[in-house]
């Protein structure tokens, strides 16, 4: 976890209130997600902790894993992988809690693997293709393409990610209002 501790250290660099906005545009806390790697906003990040146990929910979406106990908050748990349907994966020492905030909610993101901090300028941003979008999963949540050297990064809308109904959701109550 040598390089989760470096990347907490970045993160505490920038926690510095409003000045540490103006840092903070353009830079992605970056992760692995199945062959993908995926960027969120640096804004959203609070921290990241090591994966813990988490208490399970009955009833609720597969990707939901359930609450964990932080520092006396409640906090729910989506595991990312299971969120883009990309099947499940046994946890290990590299499996992280990115912990975000999104609309005044905390969430934790069971995430595979950190990568790292990148900084993308807004030119090297490029639009989602739309050829087959409909039939990826994960494709709904990602806003843009990030160019990182001869890498790319797909940059996630985290309010997406969250918040949206899954299609097969919605179209069972669809049906159900229907009736």
């Amino acid at each position: 976890m040598d390089e989760t501790s470096r990347l907490l250290g970045q993160l505490d660099e920038m926690d510095g209130g409003a000045d540490s906005r103006n840092t903070q545009k353009g830079k992605y806390m970056t992760f692995k997600s199945g062959p993908e790697y995926f960027g969120l906003e640096i804004q959203y990040v609070q921290q990241i902790i090591q994966f813990q146990s988490v208490t399970k929910i009955p009833e609720t979406e597969d990707y939901i894993k359930g609450l964990i106990n932080l520092r006396g908050k409640i906090v729910p748990v989506v595991d990312v992988r299971l969120r883009f349907r990309q099947g499940e994966y046994e946890y290990n020492d590299k499996t992280c809690i990115l912990v975000i905030n999104v609309k005044d909610n905390t969430v934790g993101l069971i995430v595979e693997q950190i990568a790292e901090v990148v900084e993308i300028k807004e030119e090297n941003i490029l639009p989602p293709p739309t050829i087959g979008r409909a039939d990826k999963g994960h494709h709904k949540y990602v806003y843009g393409i990030g160019k990182v050297g001869n890498a790319v990064k797909l940059l996630l809308d985290p309010e997406k990610l969250l918040y949206d109904e899954d299609s097969s959701d919605a179209e069972q109550n669809k049906k159900i209002e229907e009736e």
